[in-house]
């Protein structure tokens, strides 16, 4: 079925053209529900609990490559890396998937205990992060109020959902605060055997000052899920048992002028087991079983001495992997550590000041020694309304392969391993600036980066698994994002256009499942409208021209994607909420991983009470 005009191209004049007629009305107050995010319309997805990647969905910097559902399994891509090369930053924390990359939104935390999901590239990236060479997608703790919600919905393909979060606020303006979460989804799936069973359960302990926040945390989630083609294209019914655990300490204080000191310390175990075919008996040792744990400090901030600002960053982490098929290459366990120290400088200029940052980033391992980058930065702001800021940054990162990519049999299996790989580094380049105009606020971006050794996993014909091979990969790429309000209206546009090349030097390609496939073009549009006082619409998109890629079986490489979500708050009971969402509104077949069947139209029904 052909979507509607609007769908078809004509999403944003037609959103434009609503606001005009619309925009002279004045703005209804809505009851206390949580926003995780700005940048997207629907908070929540149709088919499960949130989670902190269901923000990403439609995010217009991010492009999420889902399995099954988004929240099942997504792989998160920044500017066309691949998911091994995103990194997650929470507080002051690199927290990565080691054994894989497919893990790194496995995050067993309530989306309404962090704040809106920041999205780092540049001199940013290689100062504040870890272990990642695209970008970072990063969040910070949300400061805990007495507020709280009760929520739950039911939908087609067996879909029953239910979560409860309460938190609670000390007396003062220093004290002791404390929220929780217990969240539980499961359903049938769009496709046969595509059924999914999720469970979250959280909790934190936070202490605030005027300036400062210390917040610990516990939390575990437990997710079972079914998809055909999973991870191979062989049509095999495949499933993915996953249970994480997280525990986080994390410190931030504001010193004022812009300084601040942050720290943070984690353990994250994640134990997976992975059924290729979920109907084949299984022995006492099952054959795809990892556990992967990782411990993790960090110190970071920005401090003013002798007139000149120090951003500084501090990471170490040590992670280690028990497998029962990922017994093969150089090693299973190792220390990962990083230091930034960029010093900067300001000086007074018309209308604004000007800023230079440079320095540098030392990476070390007990596996592959040590290297330093360079990280610059330079950039103009103004202080009035209008052209607010523009920049030109260069940075380089680099990263450690996964231990799946160097721990897999080199010679037979599913996934061929190669216990060659090295570090992998990446030289970003770029230009922008942010500001507003006519009533629009934005920021555009063009860059270049350049992957050397990036770690893809490919297809070449007459082998049986893909395998993991280096390549060098050069992106070039522009951005652009924009945001409007017209009282009860609000539109969030975005726009990112992207070309490789890539250079398998070691390996005879025919197809590549990840770095080579991405949105040469991608328009993000999401709309919220207030349509009377009880009744509000909100609707998200993402059109994109894929590149083509052989392993793609199905959906074409052309595609539009919606969201829609129907509020309704009642006049007489306005923390009261019933929903009417659709994920997939146009019942897309769009393989976002080639040869990945797409996830269906999920339809759901829900009540929420907030307070």
């Amino acid at each position: 079925m052909k979507p509607p005009l609007i769908a078809r191209g004509l999403l944003a004049p037609a959103l434009l053209a609503v606001a005009v007629r619309l925009g002279a009305q004045e703005a209804t107050s809505l009851p206390p529900f949580m926003v995780y995010s700005p940048s997207v319309a629907n908070q929540e997805p149709a088919g499960t609990f949130a989670m902190p990647v269901s923000a990403l969905r439609y995010e217009p910097l991010v492009d999420v490559e889902p399995r099954n559902l988004a929240e099942a399994q997504s792989d998160v891509t920044i500017r066309g890396d691949t998911f091994e090369n995103t990194g997650l930053q929470v507080g002051a924390l690199s927290i990565f998937d080691p054994q894989t990359g497919h893990y790194l939104t496995e995050l067993p935390i309530a989306p309404a205990m962090l704040g809106a999901p920041r999205i780092l590239t540049g001199a940013d990236h290689a100062t504040d992060t870890m272990n990642s060479t695209g970008g970072a997608v990063a969040y910070g703790w949300r400061p805990i109020g007495n507020e709280g919600f009760v929520t739950g919905s039911v939908g087609n393909d067996g879909l029953e959902r239910e979560e409860v979060y309460e938190g609670w606020e000390g007396a003062g303006a220093q004290h002791v605060a404390a929220d929780a979460d217990w969240s539980h989804a499961s359903g049938n799936g769009t496709v046969p055997f595509g059924d999914f069973h999720f469970d979250r359960a959280d909790a934190r302990l936070e202490f605030a000052a005027p300036r400062s926040l210390t917040d610990l945390f516990a939390g575990y989630q437990a997710s079972f899920f079914g998809w055909p083609n999973l991870y191979t294209p062989f049509d095999s019914d495949e499933t993915e048992n996953l249970q994480t655990v997280l525990l986080a300490a994390n410190t931030r204080e504001d010193l004022g002028n812009g300084q601040y000191f942050e720290a943070g310390a984690f353990y994250r175990r994640n134990k997976d087991d992975y059924a290729f075919d979920r109907f084949a008996p299984l022995g006492p040792v099952h054959p795809y079983q990892h556990t992967t744990r990782e411990y993790g400090t960090a110190i970071g901030g920005r401090q003013e001495l002798a007139g000149v600002f120090l951003n500084y960053h501090l990471e170490e982490t040590s992670d280690s992997l028990k497998s029962t098929s990922l017994t093969y290459g150089p090693y299973h366990s190792r220390k990962l550590e990083k230091f930034a120290l960029v010093p900067e400088d300001q000086w007074a200029a018309a209308g604004g000041y000007v800023t230079l940052k440079a320095g540098a980033t030392y990476d070390e391992s007990d596996r592959a020694g040590g290297v330093f980058s360079p990280v610059a930065e330079l950039s103009r702001t103004w202080n009035s309304s209008g052209l607010r800021r523009i920049y030109a940054s260069f940075s380089t990162t680099t990263e450690m392969p996964s231990y799946t990519a160097l721990d897999s049999s080199p010679t037979s299996g599913l996934f061929l391993g190669n216990p060659n790989l090295g570090r992998e580094t990446s030289r970003d380049s770029e230009v922008g600036l942010s500001g507003s105009f006519a009533g629009w606020t934005g920021q555009a971006a063009v860059f270049y980066r350049r992957d050397d050794n990036l770690v893809d996993w490919t297809y070449t014909t007459g082998v049986f698994g893909r395998a993991a091979n280096p390549v060098n990969v050069d992106t070039e790429g522009v951005e652009l994002v924009g945001r409007h309000s017209w009282g009860l209206v609000s539109v969030v546009l975005g726009y990112s256009a992207l070309a490789k090349s890539a250079d398998y030097t070691d390996a005879q390609v025919t197809a590549s499942f990840y770095a080579l496939n991405y949105a040469r073009q991608r328009l993000t549009a999401a709309l919220v409208l207030q349509l009377t006082e009880e009744f509000e619409l909100r609707l998200d998109n993402v059109a994109r021209v894929q590149a083509p890629d052989s392993l793609r079986t199905q959906g074409g490489n052309d595609a539009l994607v919606s969201s829609l979500g129907l509020n309704w708050h009642p006049a007489g009971a306005r923390r009261f909420e019933l929903s009417l969402l659709v994920d997939n509104l146009w019942n897309s077949a769009f393989q976002s991983v080639p040869a990945v069947p797409a996830s269906r139209r999920q339809l759901s029904f829900g009540a929420t009470y907030g307070w």
